[in-house]
This record gives C-alpha cells, structure tokens and sequence, in this order.
C-alpha cells in the first residue's frame, strides 16, 4: 500500500472522530439506496420488456411476407421462403375483419386462417392452448382467446356465429356458424380478446378469395436477425411483395417500453446525485478538520497532486462502498423476486402474476460506471480545495 492509500485509509477510517464516521456511512448508505433502487427498478422494467418480447414474438411469426392483391402462388412462394439462410418453418394466413354475433350483442374481430399442420411450427399457438393442437383444428372448428371466451361466457364445444361484411346481398353478411374447438391465452389482452383463429380453407371461403392467401409467416432460427432475413428475401423474390419484421409490426410499443425505461433510468439517478452530495460535505468537512495536517504535509514535501489524490480517493472509496452495496442488494432483492416471486399482481389487471426480473450486464454496468462518474465529479472541489492550501496559512495559528 502507497502512501496516498494509505493516508486515505487512516482518514476513512478515523475512529477519533465520530462526527467523520457518521457523514461517512450516511454518504455510503446514500450511494448504496441509490443504485440499489436503481438496478431493481431497471431489473423489473428489463423484465416485463422481455416478458412482453417473448409473448409478442410467440404470438406471430417473426417476418411477413405479403402482397396487397394478396398472394396466388403462395405454395411455391412458400417453398422458396422455407430454404432461406436462417428460416426454420414458414406457414400462409389470411387475415380479414369478421363480425362476432352473441344474442342483442356484436363485436368487430380480427380473424386468422391458418393452415392446421403447420401454425404450430411458426408460433406457440399450442402452448397457449389450455385444451387440444392447433393441428387438430377442423372446418367447423374455431380458436378463440381467454378474454372474448369470458367476455361471451364461451366454453369448449359452444356454437359462436361470425359474420363476414365482405359478402351477402347488400352488404348485409353472410353468417357462419363454428364450434368452440379450443381457447388460448396468450397473455395479451388485444389478441385474447380480439384474435380468432379457423382453418386457411375455411377463411378462404368466408372472404371468396379462392386459393389466395394474405401472406406468408416465417419463424427464424434467431428473431433478431429479422432486419438481414428481410433483405435478403427481397433479394430472392424481388421488391413486388411487402416484407415486415416484428421489430417493424411493433416498433412504436418498443419505442414506448425504451423511452420508459430510459425516463426511470434517469430519474432514479437523480438519487444517486443527490446521495452524491454527502460525499462533497463529507469531504469538506474532512478538509476543514484537516488543515494541520494538509499544512504539515505539505512542508515536508508533498506536491499539490498528491494531496488532491488523497481526497479524491477518499471520496471515490466512499461512493465504491455505496455502489458496492448497492449492487449487492439490488441483485439480491432481484434474486429472491425471481426466485420466490413474494410480490403478487392482480391477474385482472396485469397478464402476469409476479414481477418479472432481468438481469443484464449492460444494465449493471451503466449503473455501476454512472454511479462512480458522479462520485468522482463530487471529488473534484473538495480535493482541489485541499491541494490549493498553503502550509503558512495551514500553519499560522496552530
């Protein structure tokens, strides 16, 4: 240990003064809430950004292949996509706005054909099912989410009427009637409520569009490698078909869940900056208490910058302790969250049951590093204060 570090230990550690030693823990107890509120909140909002990631990605194909006339050769088309760098399983679908009618009531629904055999390649329509494949899925068959099935008091095996505004006499619709094959959750609101699902033969029927699908749906080995998939299908197929990712498809959520997280990022850091300020009276004070020495010191030969790096690596242990407790149980408190999930959410409220966490190192690194960046800026006057003290004045009195 050098002589700097070791004055600044003896100055850290004095025991004599038991002021010194109360500003110090409150400085380090400071530092530590701080960037433990910090690495907790960002844990949790990491968590439900993953959460809400994975339920999104697993609800839709990762790419969409579509065209505006819709698509005719869609198996050969279906084909080509299916032997692409990175692609493991493509299905066509058809999407079309339906009328649901229960009784007196009616709702506008957003109805998919799927192809049974191949649906559950490309999404986790099955793990979302509480009862039966999407394979097993019929002509007269239909999936329906949670929240239409407890919304309309449906259960499995229940008759529900659609009514399709693309044909009839007059605009009036023709109706179809389905049997409740199986219901989803899918842990979206939105889709529980608003999604139906029937077979791809079956939607062709309803909208009279022949062998024509919307579009193609591809899952990737790797969802975010969606944006170089996209460009190298329009290399293959050309610029005539629309080609959407599901960054693209939900870019404004995302944008939304990034903005948050950055706000309550910078929010919380304000605690840390104002904890950063303890630092600077603890300092001050130290320095004050401290002229006889800094003087005596400085008469015997030591330089202005070696009493500016006593001081600032005072104040940098004293915010290294706060950050290391902060950082200590801030991933503690995450840990047990995981773990034992003691924090529950209203189902009703929330599509979840428990606080999601996440832990990622760029998280913890970003805190960590701002966490000593403000300490050091706290370092700066205190330490330039006590390296400009001249040993005559320090001394004059004493």
């Amino acid at each position: 240990m050098n002589f700097e570090w070791w004055l600044t230990f003896r100055y850290l550690c004095a025991k004599k003064d038991k002021f010194l030693s109360v500003i110090n823990f409150v400085a380090v107890a400071g530092i530590a809430i701080g960037v433990m509120a910090l690495i907790i909140v960002i844990g949790v909002m990491t968590g439900f950004d993953h959460d809400l990631r994975e339920k999104i990605v697993g609800a839709n194909a990762h790419v969409f292949v579509e065209r505006e006339t819709g698509v005719k050769n869609y198996m050969s088309l279906n084909e080509r996509l299916k032997n692409l760098p990175g692609v493991i399983a493509t299905t066509p679908y058809i999407h079309g706005n339906v009328f649901l009618e229960s009784g007196t009531r009616a709702a506008s629904l957003l109805l998919r054909g799927v192809d049974p055999a191949t649906e559950g390649s490309v999404t986790r329509i099955n793990s979302y099912l509480s009862k039966g494949k999407v394979a097993d899925l019929q002509e007269d068959g239909v999936l329906i989410g949670s929240q239409l099935a407890s919304y309309y008091g449906y259960r499995v095996g229940d008759t529900l009427t659609i009514i399709s505004p693309a044909s009839g006499i007059a605009g009036s619709g023709w109706r179809y009637k389905f049997k409740v094959a199986g219901i989803f959750n899918s842990g979206m609101y939105d889709y529980d409520m608003n999604l139906i699902l029937i077979t791809l033969s079956k939607a062709q029927e309803i909208f009279d569009i022949g062998p024509t699908v919307t579009g193609i749906g591809l899952k990737l080995k790797d969802p975010d490698q969606a944006p170089s998939v996209k460009k190298e299908i329009y290399e293959t197929i050309g610029f005539s078909y629309l080609v959407r990712t599901w960054m693209e498809t939900n870019a404004n959520f995302f944008a939304a869940l990034a903005l948050e997280k950055f706000a309550m990022f910078v929010i919380l850091t304000l605690i840390v900056l104002v904890a950063s300020f303890n630092i600077i009276s603890t300092l001050i004070v130290t320095v004050t208490s401290k002229v006889k020495d800094i003087g005596i010191l400085k008469s015997i030969g030591a330089s202005r910058g070696c009493i500016h790096r006593i001081f600032t690596w005072q104040g940098l242990a004293v915010g290294a302790m706060g950050t290391f407790w902060g950082f200590v149980g801030g991933v503690g408190v995450i840990f047990l969250l995981k773990k034992y999930q003691f924090i529950k959410l209203p189902q009703d409220i929330y599509y979840i049951d428990h606080l999601p966490v996440v832990i990622q190192a760029s998280d913890i690194g970003l805190i960590v590093g701002s966490a000593m960046l403000i300490t050091y800026a706290a370092t700066v006057y205190p330490a330039m204060k006590a390296a400009n003290l001249e040993p005559v004045e320090a001394l004059r009195y004493e």
